[in-house]
């Protein structure tokens, strides 16, 4: 089987944009459940739809692939799996290393949804010795120290930081020069990477502090509406009003 360390995915040589390389993975999670179905075609408003995004920009997204569909009939599902798999590289094994085995790494490590999408948990590390040795989901931890070695070894050119910040750039900074050419940093804290090494970052923070956004707003919607819907005040001599009538300038004591 092939190995991520000498295959690379043809999506830039191919011209595709980076925003629709983004929601090539929302498409080929709906089109797997459809498969896992046995739903045969499906339209690009169905797919649409499954994937979160508008039929417009789907076709043109699957344009890039050179994928247009049949007219009346739609796309055929198991053909859209290979070839959206393909084009982002799934269709090869990944070997990815984790570096930091806390509670994060450990979930990580165990998560059975990666062999299925194409990846291989090769590697732990971490630079707790006590850790080494210790099998985390049937794979022992290795040691820091060997990480140019583990990565080399494994043929690794997917690295995974769960590590805490301040430690987060200097691990990169060891992957990098081990010969990791792409990173998903978990560590909330920004990385400085290279030119030619790809970086995504998960920052399960900020996710839910755009969500406390939108409930804050929602909750300031609600009780606009709820005004709305009060009684009217009358205003004071001073100006000031209340539900129940005028209210005196002085409160008494």
């Amino acid at each position: 089987m092939a190995t991520g360390r000498t295959h690379r995915p043809a999506t830039r040589s191919r011209g595709i944009p980076e925003a629709t390389v983004a929601r090539l993975p929302l498409y080929l999670r709906a089109l797997t459940a459809l498969s896992e179905r046995s739903v045969p075609t499906v339209s690009s408003e169905e797919l649409a739809t499954a994937a979160g995004v508008n039929s417009a920009k789907l076709r043109k997204d699957f344009s890039y692939l050179g994928s247009y569909g049949t007219r009346g009939v739609g796309y055929d599902v198991e053909y859209l799996v290979y070839q959206i798999s393909r084009e982002l590289g799934l269709t090869q094994d990944w070997p990815v290393a984790i570096v930091g085995i806390g509670n994060l790494g450990a979930a990580l490590a165990n998560y059975g949804g990666f062999a299925s999408r194409g990846f291989r948990v090769a590697a732990l590390i971490d630079a707790d010795p006590a850790m080494a040795g210790t099998p985390v989901a049937g794979i022992p931890v290795q040691h820091t120290d060997d990480l140019d070695r583990i990565i080399s070894d494994n043929g690794v050119s997917i690295g995974v930081i769960t590590t805490p910040p301040g430690a987060a750039q200097q691990v990169c900074d060891r992957l990098v020069a081990a010969g990791v050419t792409s990173i998903l940093n978990f560590a909330p804290t920004v990385l400085s990477v290279p030119e030619g090494v790809d970086v995504r970052k998960v920052d399960l923070s900020i996710e839910l502090q755009i969500l406390a956004f939108h409930e804050q707003r929602k909750a300031g919607e609600d009780a606009s509406a709820a005004d709305e819907g009060a009684p009217p005040m009358r205003a004071t001599p001073n100006g000031r009003k209340g539900p129940d009538g005028d209210m005196p300038a002085v409160m008494p004591a």
